[in-house]
């Protein structure tokens, strides 16, 4: 019994963690780029859209196809970049307690 005590404890500890966790990560924010710089993107570490930057050299529309998959590949590094730090930063959290593998904390 004493071991559950000890056990729900902890969890109650991991959960105010977890809630500091959830607000650092939506305030973190990660940059992706694509183009060799020519299309940044920045979002929070949880997925936001915060900020788009587009060189001017690529507004031209015929050129419109090649902006679009640009930006989706930005955004697709960025994303990449929020979900390694939440793995990272999880991770860390939860060290030391029996959390099954493969469980999705946020």
């Amino acid at each position: 019994m004493k071991d559950l005590l000890g056990m729900m404890s902890k969890v109650k500890e991991m959960q105010g963690r977890m809630e500091q966790l959830q607000a650092e990560l939506e305030s973190t924010e990660v940059d992706g780029a694509s183009g060799g710089g020519l299309v940044t993107v920045r979002l929070s570490a949880k997925g936001t859209l915060k900020a788009l930057r587009i060189d001017p050299s690529l507004l031209v529309p015929e050129e419109a196809e090649i902006l679009e998959d640009l930006i989706v590949a930005a955004h697709a590094e960025a994303r990449a970049k929020g979900e390694r730090l939440i793995q990272e930063k999880t991770q860390a959290l939860t060290a030391g307690l029996p959390i099954p593998p493969g469980l999705k904390l946020f």
